[in-house]
């Protein structure tokens, strides 16, 4: 079920911008960088679900911090108004290696342009990707994406709770300043962030891991990367580059697979209705690993309904010519959640998950995490203290599950 990729045309010579040494952004390379090559192909290294924050921004610089999963070349980023109900201006947008904090590697940071211009105008529901920045990033590396706000914002396309501080600064033009002096604000979402793309050596593909808070690993530890889909993505870095397989998270706190509009202060659209945005449309994704579910079941959903939209998501998936692996739900039973129906209901969607062969594989997440005396609970050692969002020990554990090489689709 290959997919190919071709590569995107260059828009012009004012987009050779010249590789910074060795403490930049990216390395020299060879012609190949500037020219692609048969043998490699587009790859999200990096993504995050659209979801809305709260507020608006005025004339600052928004910087996120985001850590790639594969390395690769001709480094893209794409920004997102999709939950926009203006249009997003911004006349400045750069990228650079994140030093501490806020502050960048001096001598790092690179102007992106957009069809050749600094300047992009995304209007709403809409996405724009950079040209390429050409050289080289390496894996599991944290970059830092700077934006410019020209005017004051509409509705904020942005990813909350994002287990990773962003900076905000005080008023102006700050994406280019690599030190953390302008940048007086934390915040805990990502501004307008949608996706990091490279071209990638042909074997690597691209897994996108779906789901709610348990994916976007709400309750580990913020800024260090503890996520189980990071602990995953690291993994695969250790593999040949055959094997490896690059990692988007497209957790949404609080998600549910049938229900939810994305609205400020809310979980975002539903699985069935963000598939498509969030996950199709990005570059090199082959697999679709979802772990999802929980949520419907403490909002009232019957085992025959969140079923129905699991196939819902089997069939489009595949519809696309892509495979899906089944997370299966994690232990709920000292959580808020619990109750003895509600139980009997995650038991019998992970039974399916495990056992219906309608998935193409499946990660057993419930078995990495559940204490042996008490399966319906959290072990208590990677428990985060609620009952249901495992801690980093959990996490890891999260993502030493899968078996590597079942993630790839064939």
């Amino acid at each position: 079920m290959g997919m190919t990729f071709t590569a995107w045309r260059r828009v012009g010579a004012s987009l050779l911008v010249t590789a910074v040494g060795a403490a930049g952004l990216v390395a020299a390379a060879p012609d190949e960088v500037a020219t692609g090559g048969a043998g490699s192909g587009l790859v999200t290294t990096w993504g995050a679900a659209d979801d809305i924050a709260g507020g608006s921004l005025s004339d600052m610089t928004v910087r996120n911090v985001l850590r790639t999963s594969v390395g690769g070349k001709d480094l893209r980023i794409r920004i997102s108004n999709a939950n926009g109900d203006q249009p997003l201006v911004s006349d400045s947008v750069y990228v650079g290696r994140q030093d501490n904090g806020a502050s960048v590697v001096p001598g790092s940071s690179r102007r992106l342009t957009f069809s050749g211009s600094t300047t992009v105008t995304i209007p709403p529901g809409a996405m724009a990707i950079s040209d390429p920045l050409p050289g080289t990033v390496p894996a599991l590396t944290s970059l830092t994406v700077s934006l410019h706000v020209v005017g004051t914002t509409g509705v904020i396309t942005a990813h909350n709770r994002a287990m990773q501080h962003s900076y905000k600064s005080t008023s102006g033009d700050h994406a280019a300043d690599e030190s953390s002096t302008a940048y007086q604000t934390e915040s805990s979402a990502w501004y307008f962030l949608n996706a990091a793309i490279v071209e990638a050596p042909r074997p690597v593909e691209t897994v996108a891991t779906l789901g709610d808070s348990i994916t976007s690993s709400v309750g580990t530890t913020i800024d260090t990367n503890r996520r189980w889909p990071d602990i995953l993505a690291a993994r695969y870095a250790k593999l040949p580059e055959p094997r490896r397989l690059a990692i988007s998270n497209e957790g949404i706190s609080g998600n549910r697979v049938l229900g939810g509009i994305a609205k400020a202060g809310s979980a975002g659209a539903s699985a069935l209705a963000r598939l498509d945005k969030d996950v199709l449309t990005k570059p090199g994704v082959r697999t679709v690993l979802v772990l999802e579910g929980i949520n419907d079941i403490y909002a009232g959903a019957t085992t025959e309904q969140l079923l129905a939209g699991y196939r819902q998501l089997i069939a489009r998936v595949h519809a696309s010519g892509r495979c899906i692996v089944g997370g299966t739900l994690t232990p709920m039973g000292s959580s808020f959640v619990y109750t003895p129906e509600k139980e009997a209901i995650r038991q019998a969607v992970n039974t399916f998950i495990r056992t219906s062969g309608e998935f193409d594989g499946v990660a057993d997440f419930d078995a990495a995490t559940r204490d042996p005396a008490d399966p319906s609970r959290l072990a208590a050692a990677y428990d985060g203290g609620d009952g249901l969002h495992p801690n980093d020990a959990g996490n890891h554990a999260m993502g030493d599950a899968p078996n590597l090489d079942s993630l790839r689709c064939k």
